[in-house]
């Protein structure tokens, strides 16, 4: 007998969650465009355009209030500040990893952020790991060294992007503001430092604003988009299908970066490399199958 037939809300919901990591993967090939000007810049008018239409959005969906209630409310602001300082500083490591010949080292980090996700549990949150998580977390370490005697230094751009966003996400999972919401309270937070950077830019003369080009400033303005669109994707994915799901379709986004850094920029990735990243990827196939047999285990004794 065939099991039933998958709603059509899971069927678009898997969609949008896997249009949203295709996305994420391809988006080097748009940072590239801006290559030529300052990653500071860049991040500067990332945040203030992405603001622009997190907030029009959040207006047309009532919930503007709730962004603007978080800004009043000091602590929630002081809490919403350091995540985006973390995103921000995620964002930014991102730009110049990619516009530097590093996509490769990227999607490292990206790879890491489940394992990494993981050991916060244990060593911050105090959670007790299964032993399938303790080897995949050996295995992933034991990589990461071999990675470092490989390159002949510390792979800082993965460390700092697993560790940023897997930050990010731990604070972000304590915040009672949908994706939306959170990210325009967080965007609005950080948009004067942004404004003020640009403004002393732009009084020395120097950026985009006063050198750029048209075609700079049409592709800095459309950073918002790029921005926003994914996200929107992630919500609506994340509300229809499992989280297992989820896990599973993040790996799409680190992978088709490898891709990229591989076969159209052409980084080098020799043999040595390789087996770096084999151990990662054993360590996350180890992860995936024990999280997927404990989801099994959890929903059996729910049953009975």
């Amino acid at each position: 007998m065939t099991g039933p037939a998958p709603h059509p809300e899971n069927a678009r919901g898997a969609l949008a969650a896997a249009a949203c990591y295709l996305f994420w993967g391809v988006v080097p090939l748009f940072w590239k465009r801006l290559s030529h000007l300052d990653s500071y810049e860049v991040i500067a008018h990332r945040g203030l355009w992405s603001l622009f239409v997190l907030l029009t959005l959040c207006a047309l969906r009532g919930e503007l209030q709730a962004v603007l209630a978080v800004v009043r409310e000091p602590k929630q602001a002081l809490r919403n500040f350091l995540t985006a300082l973390l995103l921000t500083s995620n964002w930014l490591l991102y730009v110049i990893g990619v516009n530097s010949g590093r996509v490769i080292e990227c999607s490292l980090g990206y790879f890491l952020v489940p394992l990494v996700n993981v050991a916060a549990g244990r060593f911050v949150l105090g959670e007790r790991l299964r032993p399938a998580q303790g080897v995949a977390i050996a295995l992933a370490a034991l990589a990461v060294l071999a990675m470092v005697i490989e390159f002949g230094a510390v792979p800082w751009f993965a460390l700092g992007l697993a560790a940023t966003w897997g930050t990010y996400g731990l604070l972000r999972k304590r915040s009672k503001l949908g994706a939306l919401a959170g990210l325009a309270s967080e965007t609005l937070l950080v948009a004067p430092i942004a404004l003020a950077f640009l403004a002393v830019r732009f009084a020395n003369g120097d950026g985009a604003l006063s050198r750029g080009t048209s075609s700079d400033l049409v592709w800095l303005a459309s950073t918002g988009v790029v921005t926003v669109i994914p996200l929107l994707w992630f919500g609506y994915g994340a509300q229809r299908i499992r989280m297992t799901t989820m896990g599973l379709l993040q790996y799409l986004s680190p992978s088709v970066q490898l891709a990229l850094g591989v076969y159209v920029y052409g980084e080098p990735f020799p043999a040595s490399r390789a087996l770096c990243f084999a151990g990662i990827w054993a360590g996350l196939a180890i992860y995936t199958i024990d999280n997927l047999l404990q989801q099994r285990r959890t929903a059996a004794l729910a049953v009975r």
